[in-house]
């Protein structure tokens, strides 16, 4: 940017040396070629050719007025290059950036998707323990069940012999109402007011 703002000023001054020698553009154009009568197609070929190189009067332009506007030109389009390289400067350093990120973000998710099998597998042992530990206690529920019903057994043998059959009936249907409560509800507090009765 520097280099150009320098180069600028002698632009300008070979620019107006130039201009100060007289080496301006024909103000006329040039007729020779233009009054020329058109007598077969390659004659008018010529003037067409001619008349692109020439200057419109339209324009009205010398070259001081056009080297001041390419100079500015040339001006703006230096800013803007400057301008694209700083930013495309700016989006190669986020795209390292990014790029180091993601190989960052890529080992944590390994190392996240290690702990989570780890963590799998932990769980998976522990719910086959869990069923297990169920198995047992509903083995040890029915081996519960089963000495209750012996302990109550031998005590109906025990009060048949001292003479106390009914009161052996009654326990033997409580017996079996704590062994399935949910069919001897009705009947047992009946019969639990019949023994209270007596």
């Amino acid at each position: 940017m520097i280099q150009i703002v320098r180069m600028i000023p002698w632009f300008l001054v070979v620019v107006l040396l130039i201009a100060a020698t007289g080496c301006t553009g024909p103000n006329q154009p040039n007729t020779s070629l233009a009054t020329r009568p058109a007598a077969s197609n390659s004659g008018s070929g010529n003037t067409s050719t001619a008349n692109r190189f020439q200057d419109t009067p339209l324009e009205g332009r010398t070259a001081v007025d056009s080297a001041i506007e390419l100079s500015e030109k040339y001006a703006r389009l230096s800013d803007q290059t400057v301008a694209l390289r700083d930013e495309n400067q700016r989006l190669v350093a986020e795209n390292q950036d990014l790029l180091r990120q993601i190989d960052d973000l890529e080992a944590k998710l390994q190392q996240t998707q290690k702990e989570l099998g780890e963590a799998n597998d932990l769980l998976i042992e522990m719910l086959s323990e869990l069923n297990a530990w169920k198995t047992n206690i509903l083995g040890f529920r029915t081996e519960m069940r089963d000495a209750a019903r012996a302990q109550l057994e031998a005590l109906l043998k025990v009060l048949e012999v001292l003479g106390g059959e009914d009161e052996a009936g009654a326990l033997g249907q409580r017996h079996q109402a704590t062994l399935h409560p949910e069919m001897y509800d009705t009947q047992t507090s009946q019969e639990q007011d019949n023994v209270r009765s007596r």
